[in-house]
C-alpha cells in the first residue's frame, strides 16, 4: 500500500506538470486530463484511476501544489508577530500562485462555474487552515471556522489583485484587510457562508476576466 501511495502521488505531480500547458489553451476538461495522462504513459483507464474526478481533481492538485511551495517558502513563524506571520503566509501563496499564472486564470474560471463553487470553497478553505496552521493557530471553538472564512476570502481577492495588478497592489489590499483578520471576532459575528460563497465568486471571476 504504501508503494501504491508512493506510485500515486508522484503520478500525479507528473500529470499535473503535463497538464498545465494544456489547460491554458483546453481547460479544466476531460480531454486536458486525459491527454496529460497518455503524455506521462498512462493508459485512459490508468488515468481514470488515478484522478477520478477529473478536472476536479486536477484543479485539486494544482490548489495544494501552491500550498505546499508558499509553506516551503515561509521561514519559522516563531520570531515573527502574529500579523507579520498572516501578511507572510498570504504574501507566499500569492507567489506561489503567480508561477502559473496563465493556469490560475484557467482554474478560477472553472472553479467560478456554479457547480464548482463548493470545490472552490473547499479549496480555499484548504489553503486558509494551512496557512493559520503554519501561523500558529490552535482555536478549536467557532473561532477556527471564522478565522478560516476571513483569510479564504482574502485569499481569493488578493489573488485576483495579484494577477490583474502585480504584487504591490495585492499587498496593498492585504495590508487593508488585515485589520478584519485581527478583528474576527466583531466581523464574524456577521458572517454568512451565502455571503462567503457570493464574496469567493466574485473573486475568481475577476481572476478570470482581470
Amino acid at each position: 500500500m504504501a508503494n501504491q501511495d508512493g506510485w500515486a502521488e508522484i503520478t500525479e505531480q507528473q500529470v499535473l506538470d503535463a497538464a498545465l500547458s494544456r489547460v491554458v489553451t483546453q481547460g479544466f476538461t476531460w480531454p486536458t486530463v486525459r491527454a496529460a495522462g497518455q503524455a506521462c504513459g498512462l493508459s485512459g483507464a490508468e488515468t481514470e484511476l488515478l484522478l477520478p474526478h477529473g478536472p476536479a481533481d486536477l484543479a485539486a492538485l494544482l490548489a495544494r501544489r501552491h500550498d505546499s511551495l508558499a509553506l516551503a517558502a515561509l521561514p519559522d513563524p516563531a520570531g515573527l508577530k502574529i500579523r507579520a506571520r498572516i501578511r507572510a503566509a498570504v504574501e507566499a501563496r500569492l507567489d506561489a500562485a503567480a508561477r502559473d499564472e496563465a493556469a490560475v486564470r484557467r482554474w478560477a474560471g472553472y472553479l467560478a462555474l456554479p457547480l464548482h463553487l463548493p470545490l472552490a470553497t473547499r479549496l480555499l478553505w484548504d489553503s486558509a487552515d494551512k496557512l493559520w496552521r503554519w501561523a500558529g493557530d490552535t482555536a478549536t471553538d467557532e473561532n477556527h471556522y471564522s478565522k478560516r472564512a476571513i483569510l479564504a476570502g482574502i485569499l481569493a481577492s488578493a489573488l485576483a489583485i495579484r494577477l490583474s495588478g502585480g504584487r504591490d497592489e495585492a499587498m496593498a489590499f492585504v495590508d487593508a484587510r488585515i485589520e478584519n483578520v485581527m478583528a474576527f471576532e466583531t466581523w464574524k459575528a456577521g458572517l454568512k457562508t451565502g455571503d462567503l460563497l457570493k464574496d469567493l465568486a466574485g473573486a475568481l471571476a475577476k481572476l478570470r476576466y482581470g
